[in-house]
């Protein structure tokens, strides 16, 4: 195999592929990124398996063939590079050949027959969504998945295609984030997705309007963005239904100014540190919202103006939780929703209907 390219690209694309490789396998193989020639195109794979990337670019092919280099050590030679052109050849003995301007590298090689086959997809069936719309979404959601191993399906964010509407949902037993957005598409979709695979994908995605198709199998997703593909195994087992633990119905109504509400709680919170629930008590009055928080550090005190429909209310919560919501909300003003001091808060937009967070109150020794 021999082929030239600019550095730069070879270099993005190197960083792409690394996205899948975890460096932690007992297989050597899938340390390695997997190096392909087809066509005047240059086909780099990184698997764990679990989550495969390749990624595709056009370079000079000299000479057609494949091989295996370990990831770590190929991107770090190439980023070290000048920004020039590289000249990439394998030789017999198992080993390649690096060459940029006046940089000689030789590294030993892999077998590429020995790197596993990815799963194959037929994109028949597949639906497309832009760029900048699903990479909201991502990150409008994945914040409130669960990390703790043992629920693994909470582990994962929910894919729902339901009613000509793309749902994704996150939830850790502490609070719940969901995402709609609606979608031109009449098929029915339930699938579980882990959320390191997401997370993998929003920081490929672009902020442009250009369209991601994808395609689901009964094991797998598939994420098409133009040169680079994203498959992924889905995870087993139902996810929890969501629907059945969202209130309807609210005896107080809060609109508050969200970035004055969540300046008020960063406050706040500078009290809590010292212990595990990070506690916020919300006093909610007439026109004021009143935040405390004592601690042994000492207690401190917030107030901020709101509009209040139904009753006052006394609750407390986990402060990180209100500011990981209120940070990743993009209005001005937020629906604060509450049925009691011992249920779940709703948190939603105040204009557009495309998202509904939940967190659960901290029980206070008085309730």
């Amino acid at each position: 195999m021999k082929f030239r390219c600019q550095k730069t690209e070879l270099q993005n694309a190197i960083s792409t592929v690394q996205k899948a490789i975890t460096g932690k396998s007992s297989m050597p193989i899938l340390n390695g990124v997997l190096i392909q020639t087809n066509n005047n195109q240059l086909i780099l794979t990184g698997s764990d398996i679990d989550l495969s990337i390749e990624t595709r670019l056009n370079v000079d092919i000299l000479e057609e063939g494949s091989i295996v280099i370990n990831a770590r050590l190929f991107g770090e030679i190439i980023r070290k590079l000048p920004n020039s052109e590289v000249l990439i050849e394998s030789t017999e003995n198992e080993s390649t050949k690096i060459l940029c301007e006046k940089s000689n590298f030789n590294i030993v090689n892999m077998n590429a027959d020995d790197f596993p086959e990815l799963p194959k997809i037929n994109e028949n069936m597949m639906f497309s969504i832009p760029e900048n719309i699903l990479k909201n979404m991502i990150k409008e959601t994945i914040f409130a998945a669960a990390q703790d191993e043992t629920r693994p399906i909470l582990m994962g964010i929910l894919f729902e295609i339901k009613d000509e509407k793309l749902n994704l949902v996150a939830l850790d037993g502490y609070r719940l984030a969901l995402r709609s957005e609606n979608l031109r598409n009449t098929n029915d979709i339930n699938a579980v997705i882990p959320a390191k695979t997401l997370n993998e994908v929003s920081k490929i995605l672009e902020d442009g309007e250009n369209n991601v198709n994808i395609t689901f199998t009964p094991n797998h997703i598939l994420f098409n963005l133009d040169k680079t593909k994203i498959i992924s195994r889905l995870l087993e087992g139902e996810f929890i239904k969501y629907n059945s633990i969202i209130p309807e119905e609210f005896n107080t109504k809060v609109i508050a100014k969200r970035e004055e509400l969540l300046e008020c709680i960063e406050r706040a919170s500078l009290m809590a540190k010292d212990s595990n629930t990070n506690l916020v008590k919300l006093n909610i009055e007439k026109e004021n919202m009143i935040i405390t928080s004592n601690s042994q550090l000492g207690m401190v005190k917030e107030e901020t103006n709101i509009i209040l429909q139904g009753q006052p209310l006394q609750i407390a919560f986990n402060s990180k939780y209100l500011m990981d919501v209120l940070k990743i909300m993009e209005e001005e003003e937020v629906l604060l929703q509450f049925s009691s001091n011992v249920s779940p808060c709703i948190i939603k937009n105040t204009k557009n209907d495309n998202c509904t967070y939940l967190v659960l109150p901290v029980r206070l020794l008085n309730n």
